[in-house]
This record gives C-alpha cells, structure tokens and sequence, in this order.
C-alpha cells in the first residue's frame, strides 16, 4: 500500500469512529498518557505539540501546566471532538494537517507526545524525523509504539535509529504500548 493511501485509510477510519473514539478507547490512552506524566514536567513556559491528537484526551493533562497546547490531527472529525474537549482551554489550538507535513517552524516546542501515531504512519522514519524538526534541541518527546506492532526491541532501534535518546520506557501489563520518553541525540 503506498503512503497516501494508507493515510487515505487511516483519516476514513478515524472520521468514521470519531464519535465513538472516547467509549472505545478513552481508558487505554488514559493509561499511556498517565504512564508518560510519571516523566514529563510540564512547564509554564512549555509550548506542547500533541501530534496525532484524536479526540484531545491529553488536553486535560497538561492544558492547565502549559503556555500552549497545538493538537494536531489528519482527521477533521477527530478534532471537532477535540474543540468540543478544549471549548473552556484557551490556550490549546488545533491544526487539521498530516503529522509527516507539519505547518510550524524548526525548533518551535518544548515537547512532543505522539500517542498511538507511529503504527498508523506509513514511514515510521519519516514521522520521527518531522517530530524532530519541529522540537527544540532540548524537548521532551513522548513516542508510543503498540505492542502487537514492536517488540521492545525493535522500538528501542526504532527510536535510536532515528536519533532520539530513550530517557526512559515504560510497558507495564496495564499498557499495550510501550511508552519512551525520548530526547534528541546530541543536544
């Protein structure tokens, strides 16, 4: 399947679900995204790019620790849920783009969460490479891979490869994903 398509098939699935998203899987990315605020500090000052954002479930997290949250989504319905979640959070903005084809600037966030994009990008390099252009040299970058996806293994290169530093990792029973906290190499 080329990219296109499979990100064609990705966005239907996802505007087709939108509705449904949060009674589906609310309590698994809860569970990924609580796993990851065990390591992450969020400052006032932090500017928050959630990539891959769905329904904005990480909007309740940190909207309240940040200076600003972008979420950012390829499906249009996902984000209406996500305006409906950040209707009372005026500092989070949302963004209908393509996570391999971001509209901001190099350098421009302090951290990066990517919760459940990796297994639905067709070029898994590409996607961390795009994450990595638009964090500054000293941002935190949450990755998540599905276990049924990656060993631990191959997501620990995975991430390497792609010249991020894993901090740490967490994929305890309760997740089907493993959860790296990451940063650039040679910062």
């Amino acid at each position: 399947m080329n990219k296109w398509k499979k990100k064609r098939t990705v966005k239907h699935r996802y505007d087709i679900t939108a509705h449904i998203y949060d009674m589906r899987y609310a309590e698994e990315q809860t569970a990924k995204i609580e796993a990851a605020m065990k390591n992450v500090s969020i400052r006032r000052n932090s500017l928050v790019l959630d990539a891959g954002c769905g329904t904005g479930l990480l909007f309740n997290h940190i909207a309240d620790k940040a200076k600003t949250v972008a979420g950012l989504d390829i499906s249009r319905a996902t984000l209406l849920q996500a305006k409906e979640r950040a209707k009372h959070l005026a500092n989070v903005h949302l963004v209908l783009a393509d996570v391999d084809h971001m509209p901001f600037k190099q350098d421009t966030f302090s951290h990066v969460f990517a919760i459940t994009v990796i297994q639905n990008s067709p070029n898994y390099a590409e996607t961390l490479e795009e994450i990595k252009r638009v964090t500054n040299p000293c941002a935190v970058i949450v990755v998540t891979g599905l276990k049924k996806a990656f060993s631990r293994e191959a997501f620990e290169a995975l991430l390497n490869n792609a010249g991020l530093e894993i901090v740490t990792i967490a994929d305890g029973e309760n997740l089907r994903c493993h959860v790296a906290i990451c940063a650039k190499m040679n910062h």
